[in-house]
């Protein structure tokens, strides 16, 4: 067949047309700002399947690798072929919500007195009606944005969509290899322009001047936030892993590892005297959106107890303790659990997989897609039901290997739509599965703490919040924490944003809950291979790790 399509979307390929002409005939918006010549770089799409199709990458696609094109500038050369596209700003299922707090310390930046609008008590403007803020959790796969009111503390709206530096690499380590090549700059630009045409749909649907946005606070990981900012982050690829503004931190030419600049000279289209703001850092690769986190779980007022905090994602952060002491640690997860290396892996689009039970009478799999749609693929909680449902019926080894025929390369899933899944996919989502075990194994055996004595397990980020728990725990992804202890706190980064945009004292208090905390390398531990390797077995976590029962004090 000679078609194009986008999210069931087909047409007939034509010849000497764009993937943009193509966009525009089945309603697909993708994102410009240079009437289609290439000089924006916005219209960056992921071709899935058809490249061969197209002309060569023009010049101004050099700063793109691997399937990624200007939707402006591929050309259709061929029709004996099936192209298959989707634009990088997507919008996938992206958790926004999480504990929806009713009582916060509004205490804000911004203020008013009569007419002047301050800034730390610096008069920036006159009223213009608003005061606004934004929000920001900034992950390396998707992006929330909280329009918040900063004089009654409410959130007016929540925008979220797929990070579009993904065409820098699918994981953190990638994109800093990226940006230290000859294309640096097109990551930040690409997300400042997101956050921009954000805020110019938020002013639009509200009906205010994007000049009453008067402070932007981000939530990210090191790479991500420092990549905001415009800041050199080889750094932070580099042992001791560790972020050029940490280093200054710790040679003491900094109080903080916080950052405030003007937004305006970064690029973000707000008001002129708009400050962008980035939460301080944890340590290395435990960056701004865990200290985000803490500071949504109320980690300050942790006292008795041990509390064990994990935000699951393309780079997972392991905190545990309470208010006196903390140890941090990151597990780079990578991107197998978030549409990444799996064959039939993908993001939390409709028709996603994102729960299913196998069964054995017959051999094949019930399931539930997202959207109620034909499935197109496996999302994370899936995959996690995938591999749990094998293991429980003796259908793969703790290796991988399938049974009951073990030169089996693959298993089929949904036959009707050829959805398979194979060893070299197993193989990708042990190692996923080992970086979470070991970043939570490790955390509490140097803590003295095993996973019956953690009162609290806090669940956060949008992947986890859909994750069965108890699954989860089957295979290691999960500590073996009673069920009922286990607490979904979803979205806890942007929860955690939003406080710290409404008060100056919370602020205050995360900056002296971060020198409480330790930092972990995971490496570093003299049996680091040892714990990797039990990682990989699809296996429950042991539930004693130390001959510690309590750490509390």
């Amino acid at each position: 067949m000679s078609t194009i399509s986008h999210d069931g979307r087909i047409q007939s390929l034509e010849l000497g047309k764009t993937i943009f002409d193509f966009a525009d005939d089945l309603a697909v918006e993708v994102p410009t700002s240079c009437g289609r010549n290439g000089k924006c770089h916005e219209c960056v799409v992921e071709i899935i399947s058809g490249m061969e199709a197209l002309n060569a990458a023009s010049e101004p696609e050099s700063f793109l690798r691997g399937n990624y094109r200007l939707a402006c500038q591929a050309v259709v050369e061929r029709i004996d072929t099936e192209i298959h596209f989707a634009p990088l700003r997507r919008k996938p299922r992206i958790l926004t919500l999480g504990q929806n707090k009713t009582h916060l310390d509004l205490d804000p930046m911004v203020s008013r007195r009569g007419l002047d609008v301050l800034y730390d008590g610096k008069v920036i403007d006159q009223y213009r009606g608003y005061l606004y803020g934004l929000a920001i959790d900034l992950g390396t796969t998707t992006v929330v944005i909280d329009l918040v009111d900063l004089e009654t503390g409410d959130s007016l709206e929540r925008l979220s969509f797929e990070n579009p530096q993904r065409f820098g690499g699918s994981d953190v380590m990638h994109r800093i290899s990226y940006d230290g090549g000859s294309d640096r700059g097109e990551l930040q630009k690409a997300i400042v322009t997101a956050i921009n045409r954000s805020i110019r749909n938020l002013s639009r649907a509200w009906k205010f001047p994007r000049r009453a946005i008067y402070e932007i606070i981000v939530a990210g990981n090191s790479s991500m936030r420092d990549l905001l900012f415009g800041l050199d982050i080889q750094s932070i690829g580099q042992k001791p892993y560790k972020s050029l503004i940490e280093h200054e931190y710790l040679e003491g030419k900094r109080s903080s590892t916080e950052l405030n600049e003007n937004a305006w000279k970064l690029g973000l289209r707000a008001h002129r005297e708009t400050r962008l703001y980035g939460l301080p850092l944890i340590g290395s690769h435990v960056g701004a959106d865990a200290a985000a986190c803490l500071t949504a779980i109320d980690m300050a007022s942790v006292e008795g107890e041990v509390v064990m905090m994990v935000d699951v994602g393309t780079n997972t952060e392991v905190v545990i303790g309470n208010a006196k002491r903390m140890l941090a640690a990151s597990c780079p997860a990578g991107p197998a659990f978030e549409g990444g290396v799996v064959t039939y892996g993908m993001p939390g689009y409709d028709g996603a997989i994102e729960s299913l039970k196998f069964r054995p009478e017959n051999g094949n799999f019930d399931y539930v897609t997202i959207g109620g749609v034909s499935p197109e693929g496996l999302c994370g909680s899936g995959l996690i039901d995938l591999i749990a449902e094998l293991r429980r019926h003796d259908r793969m080894t703790p290796k991988g290997v399938f049974q009951p025929d073990k030169r089996q390369n693959e298993i089929t899933v949904v036959p009707e739509n050829g959805i398979t899944f194979s060893r070299a996919d197993g193989s990708a989502l042990a190692q996923a599965t080992a970086a979470n075990y070991c970043g939570q194994f490790i955390v509490m055996q140097k803590f003295g703490i095993d996973p019956e004595s953690i009162s609290k397990l806090y669940l956060a980020g949008g992947f986890a919040n859909y994750v069965d728990v108890e699954n989860a725990i089957a295979i290691g992804f999960l500590a073996p924490v009673s069920v009922e202890r286990i607490i979904k706190v979803g979205n806890a980064a942007i929860d955690g944003a939003r406080e710290l945009l409404l008060s100056r004292r919370q602020r205050k208090k995360l900056r002296a809950l971060i020198k409480n905390i330790e930092h972990i390398e995971l490496e570093s531990t003299s049996d680091f291979f040892d714990i990797f390797v039990e990682g990989c077995q699809f296996t429950p976590m042991p539930s004693r790790i130390c001959n510690v029962k309590s750490a509390s004090t």
